[in-house]
């Protein structure tokens, strides 16, 4: 967990607030990030009911591939409870070698999954 998670939630706020579209409100007393109707592509979430971590959760294509990216990496990725059984994916941000590329690489899919037609076509996707 991190001692001061402020710091993580400004480059995860930076990072989701960067992509078309994106604002962010809370939602169930954590930030969440969301596009166009309301559809959330991210959370932050910090000692989520006294877990311990320091995370950010983002959608993924389905179980499967939650399923895979747990296997590639259990010290990263995990599944969080409540969304996880939706697909969704929890990533560490409380490590110290916390590989920001990937993490904003994994919030760019997310927004991705969730982004309505005209906004994948203008951002070339």
């Amino acid at each position: 967990m991190s001692p001061d998670p402020s710091v993580e939630l400004a480059r995860i706020r930076a990072i989701c607030l960067a992509l078309p579209e994106a604002a962010e409100r809370p939602s169930h007393g954590s930030p969440g990030f969301f596009i166009a109707k309301g559809k959330f592509f991210a959370y932050f979430w910090h000692d989520h009911h006294g877990d311990g971590i320091t995370a950010c959760h983002v959608k993924t294509s389905g179980r499967e591939e939650q399923a895979m990216l747990v296997e590639m990496d259990p010290d990263f990725y995990f599944v969080p409870p409540y969304l996880g059984p939706s697909g969704w994916i929890g990533m560490r941000l409380d490590q110290p070698d916390s590989d920001w590329d990937r993490i904003a690489d994994r919030i760019a899919t997310s927004w991705a999954l969730v982004a309505p037609r005209r906004l994948l076509e203008r951002d070339g996707r």
